[in-house]
């Protein structure tokens, strides 16, 4: 896996075997809707549900001054470390280790969250809710089936195969 633009555009980062890393062409996607609504200069990004960290080193590549990294699986953590390592002195980032749903409301408010949670673990809506008082203009979900999003505003949805992009602001 590639980082796709920015400041680290074509530097590899590693995917563990126990994720499901979000594709190029869904990242490019993602950004670019998320460029159309925001500039990413002095921005903070929270990548709830990290795996390889890949969505928070894309947000630190475009500019985001700031990103932090949620992960709870002990083996997707010790590859997230080497990726974030390996980028560290380029882009300033935050791993918080342990469940996304305990640890984001202990969180300061953030620009940009993203959540990608295991497609079928059923915890969008509790996820939604644990980000209600961080979240700051721009929820992003990544997602395969619906979900009740009551309390916040759709900005759009976009639809890559059998994945939804939901952008969402309170």
């Amino acid at each position: 896996m590639i980082i796709t633009a920015g400041n680290l555009k074509g530097q590899k980062v590693i995917a563990p075997d126990e994720s499901r890393p979000t594709l190029s062409k869904v990242r490019m996607g993602v950004f670019n809707t998320l460029q159309s609504l925001t500039d990413f200069n002095g921005k903070t990004f929270l990548d709830m549900y990290a795996g390889s960290g890949i969505m928070g080193l894309e947000a630190l590549s475009r500019g985001f001054s700031k990103a932090v990294f949620i992960e709870d699986n002990p083996q997707v953590i010790k590859v997230l470390k080497t990726n974030l390592s390996t980028f560290q002195p380029l882009s300033p980032s935050t791993l918080l280790t342990g469940d996304s749903l305990k640890t984001a409301p202990k969180l300061g408010e953030f620009d940009v969250i993203y959540i990608d949670p295991p497609y079928f673990s059923g915890i969008y809506e509790q996820s939604l809710q644990a980000v209600k008082s961080i979240a700051g203009n721009i929820v992003i979900l990544e997602h395969v089936n619906e979900v009740n999003y009551a309390g916040y505003k759709l900005i759009k949805r976009k639809k890559y195969g059998n994945k939804l992009i939901t952008f969402l602001t309170k």
